[in-house]
């Protein structure tokens, strides 16, 4: 009996050691944070409409948005705001595609709405930065143009400015359009599409929402976010020498200005479904890249681990970039530890313990992000029916803590200038690389 005993204390200190990152950094907080989403979700704030609406000035940067622009101004014209206290300034950085003509068609058939068009240097900073300039509105939202925004959404983000007076800046809620995902004929791509609109609603309607309460924000979404004009001239703009200069600006509001970040969950925008899996790899190494060098940009010098439970700032660095190392460590390790005589059924248990506990993470997240949905009946009647994917979302966020990961080392080793290179690319770089170490040994043995 002894032995028994001892065996099963030795294989669940063994599990529980592999499982130690997953329940301390996200488990257990995931609990917590539902627990709290639960009990606030009941209480909804209503809402008071001023007197007087304020003028909105909507900046659309352009580059080769032929195909998605003319459903973004129409979506826009379809608002229930009052279209005369719409400006929509719509900024081109060096298109080639019919981005223009489109745009002329959308003028024809929108007469009411006050458009502009503008051409600016090449990247998306610059776009913005001289569409601010430009703008007459109280407030400014910024719309990527590959999609288009909930009827309600822009009068909800106006009266979320004007019942809170502390907030300066604002992120709305982005989902995937679900009409794409439904037409995607490849079953591969559209369960990679559903994982990623499984991952946006987790990311937004209950991840954001936590970070609201504690003011913890770590950034606006540059596809959909809105600011009192009056703060955001007071900024250095945009920072066009990152690609991510949506963190740049949360940044320079929180840190250099002191100012308050916020989260109308309720202000809804639709983005385009990713495209594949090459899209996936470079856009998830760009964010990585982005993060990384706001962060040494504002916090350099300026951080301490001994912080980690004082200041907001180190846990998510921690989590999103330190502790991205020991997790592949961790799984890959596990595998490995075959070599070393450990049992095949030890190893196998805690796999699945380590994916049991990954899925209960999901659905706590699906959860909270169900209840916040209740405004929206047909998206949560969609969203309803998609519990299932808590059951491949392990895997996918595996890929993307890979590819970050990649995108880590691409940031340490390539200066500030390099272009994301796709997967194919890279591989047959390493292919190359594989193959000459090998000529070389071949040669050498001679």
């Amino acid at each position: 009996m002894s032995f028994y005993l001892h065996q099963f204390t030795y294989q669940l200190g063994f599990w529980f050691t592999w499982l130690l990152i997953p329940i301390v950094v996200e488990i257990f907080p995931a609990i917590y944070f539902n627990l709290v989403l639960i009990k606030t979700s009941k209480k909804h704030q209503v809402m008071q409409e001023p007197l007087k609406l304020p003028m909105v000035s909507i900046v659309l940067p352009i580059y080769n948005s032929g195909q998605t622009l003319y459903q973004c101004i129409q979506s826009i014209s379809q608002s229930t705001y009052p279209k005369e206290l719409i400006q929509i300034i719509a900024v081109n950085n060096q298109s080639t595609d019919n981005s223009f003509t489109v745009f002329n068609q959308a003028q024809a058939d929108f007469p009411v709405l006050r458009m502009q068009w503008m051409n600016t240097d090449q990247g998306k900073a610059r776009a913005l930065n001289a569409a601010i300039y430009n703008s007459m509105g109280q407030y400014i939202i910024n719309l990527d143009t590959d999609g288009w925004l909930e009827p309600n959404a822009l009068k909800r983000f106006v009266l979320y400015f004007e019942n809170h007076s502390e907030i300066d800046a604002a992120t709305g809620t982005i989902l995937t359009q679900k009409k794409m995902i439904q037409k995607t004929q490849s079953k591969w791509l559209k369960l990679l599409q559903l994982n990623e609109y499984f991952e946006y609603a987790q990311s937004f309607l209950s991840g954001r929402s936590i970070e609201n309460r504690g003011n913890r924000l770590f950034t606006m979404s540059g596809a959909f976010s809105a600011f009192r004009r009056d703060v955001l001239v007071q900024t250095f703009m945009y920072n066009v020498d990152t690609v991510g200069e949506d963190t740049d600006m949360t940044f320079q509001l929180r840190f250099r200005l002191g100012k308050r970040i916020g989260f109308c969950d309720d202000a809804m925008f639709y983005v385009e479904p990713i495209s594949g899996y090459s899209e996936l790899y470079l856009q998830r190494q760009r964010w990585q890249r982005g993060q990384i060098e706001v962060a040494q940009n504002f916090m350099q010098n300026k951080l301490s681990v001994r912080q980690i439970f004082t200041n907001f700032m180190i846990s998510r660095l921690m989590i999103d970039h330190t502790f991205i190392f020991p997790r592949l460590v961790w799984i890959t390790g596990l595998a490995m530890l075959l070599f070393f005589g450990y049992s095949p059924v030890v190893v196998s248990m805690s796999v699945v313990m380590m994916y049991v506990l990954y899925v209960a993470y999901g659905l706590m997240n699906y959860t909270s992000s169900y209840m916040l949905l209740k405004t929206f009946p047909t998206e949560r009647a969609y969203f309803k029916n998609k519990w299932w994917i808590a059951f491949t979302m392990p895997l996918y966020n595996g890929i993307n803590t890979l590819i970050r990961f990649i995108g880590i080392i691409n940031t340490m080793t390539r200066n500030a200038a390099w272009q994301t290179k796709t997967f194919k690319s890279e591989t047959r770089d390493i292919k190359n690389i594989l193959m000459a170490d090998w000529s070389q040994l071949w040669k050498d043995k001679k």
